[in-house]
């Protein structure tokens, strides 16, 4: 049977999970209400997260499919799938064209010398423009340094939610079929008698773990056939050299893994039985066979401390609270997640590297959700030194918003230190393109929505690392910080509001040195949230006023990474996400002033 493997590409909500499910469907390979977002959190979030592998069938032919994510954040999720496929699907939102995660995934395509296959997506949309999109794109690919062949791309018009692709836009369709025929008329065959006579290289781009086989790892054999319990040679990148078993083998039909005794070249399949088996290296049948080229990841952009949750309600939602028991989380994470790195030089606090406040904030919701509790330190960005120059990660910013907000998304981000590269036109809305500092970027998000009201949408990617752009002064909101222990009150919490925002609701349980809001002026103020009305038996109008409470700021795990200070831990348990300060006590902080 022949075999194309090709990976789904494009900016985050552009449609790539909606199309691969149709696919999916109309192959007979998955029913009705399946779908490639599997994980809860992707489900809740409405996003992919982690790239996942599916197979169908067409015309004997079995085309494998990788889905991947959208967001910024997990681009190693798509950077390690490129290796190993012949050929991308670039989904394009027909409205919005292409936007920063598009040039970031076509770039890494385009490097690789793969040939992309273009669809238009969303077609369906009031305000979609087919034609500019797709004209919008050439200038990409061109942009980026193209060539010819890959510049000549096909281009497919779409409507994932319906099920719908046409070759022209005039064209009747029903189905996906003429997306299916495009993908066998320009991917090349992954398999060959040739490449299957040669001695075995297989490549894992992705690791697994199951509570029966342990350890997986899923990924392309590249040259040979792959065969249950046969012996085998595991090279790193650099030379070195170890052996195991290969215990069980899984192809894919669909969503599911079929158990198979061998598979051929070009194949991507899912092996069990190497324990310490590592993404990038290389299973071969021959010592003597070259390594396969390492899969290079771009490197972390921001850290933050993880440490044990030290506060006065430590323990009390927690299944794990240890430090041994946060470490062996940590390492398990690693071995799977390859866009993290993590420091364990110290017994009790671990330095944790990431691609961005979304990629730390979703490791940190799983791990909650998992029965962990820990508190996290302010995220900064990672500053490096080559040839004696200072070095910080900078982003492009691509911000659509309505005309009337567009001068104060320009003022704040330029007083981040952001540049405007480029204003164009969408109806009533302007997109706007800056280029900075990540370090401006931290904590913004939920200003931008605040000044747009709702109405804007900000996507951003990294460039890279350059020159440091010296201080940068964000607007400072100080802390309202609760000095009792209790159940916050209604009563007080009244009077409080006009200080600034809450976070928390009447009945709250809160703790001295705990953080319940911030205030409009920006000096931090000391609270007491349990204080309670003074009851007497005089009635009189004036004392019993209604006690009207505005909704608070409900704080989630990316909220408080936004929005701490530097003196401040985000302490996350189970069932609650709290502010706090690192030094508890009034005095403390007086004496750390001091010092």
């Amino acid at each position: 049977m022949e075999i194309r493997n090709i990976a789904i590409i494009a900016h985050v909500d552009h449609g790539k999970t909606t199309l691969t499910d149709a696919l999916l469907r109309q192959t007979g390979v998955a029913g009705e209400g399946v779908s490639m977002d599997s994980n809860t959190l992707e489900q809740e979030r409405g996003i992919t997260i982690y790239s996942k592998n599916a197979a169908i069938f067409y015309k004997g032919t079995k085309i494998n499919i990788v889905d991947t994510p959208g967001h910024a954040d997990f681009g190693s999720e798509v950077e390690r799938v490129l290796r190993s496929i012949d050929s991308v699907l670039l989904v394009v939102d027909a409205q919005e064209g292409p936007m920063p995660q598009t040039r970031f995934v076509l770039k890494k395509s385009l490097e690789l010398g793969l040939k992309p296959i273009v669809i238009v997506n969303k077609i369906d949309k009031a305000a979609a423009d087919p034609a500019q999109c797709v004209e919008q794109v050439f200038e990409l690919f061109l942009e980026l340094g193209a060539n010819d062949e890959q510049a000549n791309f096909p281009v497919v018009y779409a409507n994932g939610r319906e099920g719908i692709a046409k070759l022209k836009l005039a064209d009747e369709s029903k189905d996906l079929t003429p997306l299916l025929d495009t993908i066998l008329s320009h991917v090349k065959s992954a398999s060959s008698d040739e490449l299957s006579a040669r001695p075995l290289r297989f490549q894992p781009f992705n690791l697994a773990y199951d509570n029966f086989l342990g350890r997986l790892a899923v990924g392309r054999a590249v040259e040979g056939v792959i065969k249950q319990n046969e012996n085998v040679f595991i090279k790193k990148p650099n030379g070195e050299e170890r052996s195991g078993k290969l215990a069980k083998i899984f192809t894919f039909r669909g969503l599911e893994r079929v158990e198979t005794a061998e598979a051929s070249a070009g194949d991507v399949v899912l092996v069990a039985g190497l324990p310490d088996i590592y993404i990038g290296e290389t299973i071969t049948t021959d010592s003597k066979a070259e390594p396969l080229p390492a899969i290079a990841i771009d490197e972390p952009t921001i850290a933050l401390n993880f440490l044990v949750n030290n506060s006065p309600f430590a323990g009390r939602e927690g299944k794990f609270v240890t430090s041994r028991q946060i470490r062996e989380y940590l390492e398990r994470e690693l071995e799977v997640n390859v866009g993290l790195k993590i420091d364990f030089g110290s017994s009790d606090s671990f330095r944790v590297c990431g691609r961005g406040e979304f990629h730390i904030a979703i490791l940190l919701e799983n791990m909650r959700r998992a029965g962990y509790e820990l508190q996290v330190s302010q995220p900064v960005v990672i500053i490096r030194e080559e040839n004696g120059k200072k070095l910080e990660p900078f982003e492009e910013v691509i911000i659509d918003t309505p005309d009337e907000f567009q001068g104060i998304a320009i003022e704040r981000l330029g007083a981040r230190g952001f540049v405007l590269s480029g204003v164009s036109r969408r109806g009533d809305n302007a997109r706007l393109s800056f280029e900075g500092p990540t370090r401006g970027l931290l904590g913004y998000r939920s200003q931008f929505i605040i000044d747009t009201k709702g109405d804007g949408i900000l996507s951003s990617r990294v460039l890279g690392f350059y020159p440091y752009a010296g201080e940068i002064k964000k607007r400072a909101t100080g802390s309202l910080v609760s000095m009792a222990d209790g159940k916050a009150l209604g009563y007080s919490l009244w009077g409080l509001q006009e200080r600034g925002t809450l976070y928390i609701n009447p009945g709250t349980e809160v703790y001295a040195g705990m953080v319940i809001g911030n205030t409009s002026k920006g000096d931090e103020m000391y609270v007491n949230p349990t204080k309670g009305k003074q009851l007497t038996n005089v009635r009189s109008k004036a004392s019993d006023e209604a006690i009207d409470l505005t909704p608070p700021y409900e704080l989630t795990i990316e909220r408080g990474l936004e929005i701490m200070s530097n003196d401040e831990y985000l302490e996350i348990t189970p069932q609650s996400v709290r502010l706090r300060k690192q030094l508890l006590t009034e005095l403390d902080r007086a004496r750390a002033r001091k010092n």
